[in-house]
């Protein structure tokens, strides 16, 4: 069979949404998916469980429900479907307030700036989002975003808000209210507005677990008790990582203007594909199907995601997530030590090009790559940078051309189509993603709905600060002291209190770092001023 037959073969259209996906450039054997066929059958049974409300993160004891989002008739319980077609009314609602002036900023005038406090899903999606959809030239509000604990970081967004600061929204997204990254950022933009002589909470909208969905929330109970804006619902049913078509990124997303109705269309759309059609007609399917075929089902080769459009710039740091936090386990559903995961990583092209495509071709063999390719190049006429030839046609004939170049010298690929960039063809890409990585979940026997490693980093941050404060405290008693010395009176790891010294060193004034032939004998001291 050549390559031109091969493609007709692996080419799966649905021609009625645009979609379509060519697994022809990856390897697999004839008999593959008769062999995973008891496999696949499990995945579809249990997918069909989770949709239906089966305690499908077993773990945390919960059900999972972003599939409901976009079709909230397929919700369990009478209450839950109401409170989903509830949360999309409110949030287009208030966004309508919003952009009418019906609800305006402390000193009058509309709102023109949107801040949004987050980190992980509460930040990437609503980023992949802005940037995949907004335009600067015509979006309601120019959105910022606060997505990290970094000083430096923060201090650089509220410089670029600037004066503006006055007539921006900001939306404080945080399940528990208890992240420390959001909790942080919510307090610096919160000084930011009372340096400014505002009052914080007429600015501030809270995303968050309420009482009434059963999760107990410091986000709820403080936004109430300083009478914020508005506080949304989130539910314990979803996750971070696929809360996008949840309150977290309805409520950016009607702010900024985008067409959230087109956008649920589309993931529901692509889940009524992916959710009944047989194996060899099925996106999600083979999507999961060619990362185990690649990865022997141990996920030994990468997944380098090479979208051929700036807009989708960030659906690696937004697939990163998804797929890396939902598969990147240590133990599998019957408790066997497994190591799970896939690694993701990806820019755009044809910019990779000019990257890390050289190790790529010629470098280790150990990854597939997955391109995304936009047909449509832009709207309207284009330059002829060359006779007959576009800026679109050149990105077009990258993309071939690497894929080409990629396979000749044994390098896998899936190529997804879409027609363009649009609320609805982004809605259905993130859903062909999130329901592969449940189905490949299942092939591999791991919970693709919880995040145990994730909980075992804030712990660990959390004793580091413990640590801290403990060597701040015994250097301000002792005056001078190493790491060694200060570590035998405080009980903590000498490495530790080290870190915590020349932290200490590089950010607080009055402390400082004489250096020695090696760090045990570098000596700290808390100079004291009359």
């Amino acid at each position: 069979m050549n390559l031109w037959q091969r493609y007709q073969k692996h080419l799966v259209r649905y021609n009625d949404l645009g979609i379509s996906i060519d697994i022809s450039r990856m390897n697999f054997p004839d008999d593959f998916f008769a062999k995973m066929k008891p496999l696949t059958d499990k995945a579809f049974a249990d997918m069909k469980q989770l949709e239906a409300g089966a305690i499908a993160n077993p773990d945390e004891k919960r059900m999972v429900g972003h599939y409901w989002l976009r079709n909230f008739g397929l919700a369990p319980t009478p209450e839950l479907r109401a409170g989903i077609e509830s949360d999309i009314a409110q949030s287009k609602a208030f966004a309508d307030e919003i952009h009418a002036g019906n609800i305006v900023a402390e000193r009058g005038g509309r709102f023109t700036r949107l801040l949004i406090v987050g980190i992980g899903g509460s930040a990437l999606g609503p980023q992949f989002i802005t940037d995949a959809l907004v335009n600067a030239w015509d979006s309601p509000l120019k959105t910022h975003f606060f997505d990290n604990t970094d000083p430096d970081g923060l201090q650089r967004v509220l410089s670029d808000i600037g004066a503006d600061l006055n007539r921006t929204l900001t939306v404080v997204i945080s399940k528990s209210g208890g992240t420390p990254e959001t909790r942080n950022g919510m307090l610096e933009a919160k000084a930011a507005y009372e340096r400014a002589g505002l009052d914080f909470a007429k600015h501030a909208v809270a995303v968050t677990g309420t009482a009434a969905n059963g999760i107990s929330s410091k986000l709820e109970g403080y936004a109430n008790e300083n009478k914020w804006l508005k506080i949304f619902p989130m539910t314990d049913w979803v996750g971070g990582r696929t809360s996008i078509m949840h309150t977290v990124g309805l409520v950016p997303m009607a702010l900024q203007g985008v067409d959230v109705d087109s956008l649920l269309a589309g993931a529901s759309a692509m889940d009524e594909k992916t959710r009944s059609l047989p194996v060899e007609e099925n996106a999600a399917m083979l999507l999961a199907l060619m990362w185990h075929a690649a990865g022997e089902g141990k996920g030994t080769k990468d997944m380098v995601i090479l979208p051929y459009k700036d807009r989708l710039v960030l659906l690696s740091k937004y697939l990163q997530q998804l797929v890396m936090e939902s598969l990147g386990k240590e133990l599998d559903l019957d408790g066997k030590k497994v190591n799970q995961g896939i690694a993701v990583y990806g820019n755009k092209g044809s910019t990779d090009q000019h990257a890390y495509v050289q190790q790529l071709r010629d470098g280790v063999n150990n990854f597939f790559a997955t391109f995304i390719e936009v047909r449509k190049g832009a709207s309207g006429s284009q330059l002829e940078v060359e006779p007959g030839t576009t800026c679109g046609d050149f990105l077009q004939g990258f993309l071939r051309g690497t894929r080409k170049a990629l396979y000749e010298n044994g390098r896998q690929s899936v190529t997804i189509s879409v027609p363009g960039v649009n609320a609805f063809m982004v809605g259905a890409i993130i859903a062909l993603f999130e329901r592969a990585v449940g189905y490949y979940a299942t092939l591999v026997n791991v919970n693709a709905y919880h995040q145990p490693g994730v909980e075992a980093g804030k712990k660990a941050a959390g004793d580091f600060l413990k640590i801290l404060t403990g060597v701040r405290t015994q250097l301000a008693k002792a005056g001078t002291a190493s790491a060694d010395e200060i570590a035998s009176a405080t009980g903590a790891d000498a490495e530790e209190v080290y870190h915590c010294l020349v932290h200490l060193a590089a950010n607080e004034p009055h402390v400082t770092q004489s250096t020695g032939k090696s760090p045990a004998e570098d000596r700290f001291t808390l100079e004291t001023h009359a």
